[in-house]
């Protein structure tokens, strides 16, 4: 039986819809010409980790303009292809869905690692907003058999202390720090990696 992975990518939510067309039209635009077109670390598990493991990684619906509700439902239909022993991997907005979701459910699954990357716990300063989180994440305990938390004190998106609340609010779990990651975009990630082929 092959291992499985399902990974939560980032998106935006925000407070408003005013806001969102703010955001349309005043966010900066890069180049439309890709020179360096290398795929960031989340889609390249299978690259990394082998053909002995299973990898869902869902489009979550509208991730610029993500609404917890329908994440929810999109996250839920998968869970008939879901299996004991599952690993969890939310990036950015993806974990902040994810702590959201497993301190108010219950998976169907046992789950034995959860892995939040840069994820956030408040509200931005620009009208974007999260998934509002609530204070008890014993459900999350509960659930899962293994909880890192990975944060960059060089993040530009998520400040680190924000990854320093989660992991002190869910005392099982393990702070991974980093000092030059950024919001981690890049192209590899082997300490989550390793982290899977370890545990």
């Amino acid at each position: 039986m092959k291992k499985q992975l399902l990974h939560i990518h980032g998106g935006t939510a925000w407070g408003s819809y005013e806001a969102y067309i703010n955001h349309l039209k005043t966010k900066e635009i890069h180049s439309p010409i890709m020179i360096n077109d290398t795929p960031s670390w989340h889609y390249r598990y299978l690259e990394f980790l082998g053909d002995e493991w299973e990898v869902y990684r869902p489009s979550m619906p509208c991730a610029g303009n993500a609404k917890y509700n329908e994440w929810k439902l999109w996250f839920e239909r998968y869970f008939e292809y879901l299996q004991d022993g599952v690993v969890l991997v939310g990036h950015s907005l993806g974990g902040t869905f994810l702590l959201k979701y497993l301190s108010e459910n219950t998976l169907p699954v046992k789950i034995s690692q959860l892995h939040l990357v840069a994820a956030a716990c408040e509200n931005g300063d620009d009208g974007e907003v999260i998934f509002e989180l609530g204070s008890d994440y014993s459900n999350v305990m509960r659930q899962c058999g293994n909880i890192f938390v990975y944060h960059s004190k060089d993040d530009f998106v998520v400040p680190y202390e924000q990854g320093e609340w989660i992991a002190k609010n869910i005392p099982e779990s393990e702070l991974i720090t980093f000092e030059d990651r950024g919001h981690f975009l890049g192209s590899e990630f082997p300490e989550l990696i390793d982290t899977l082929n370890r545990i």
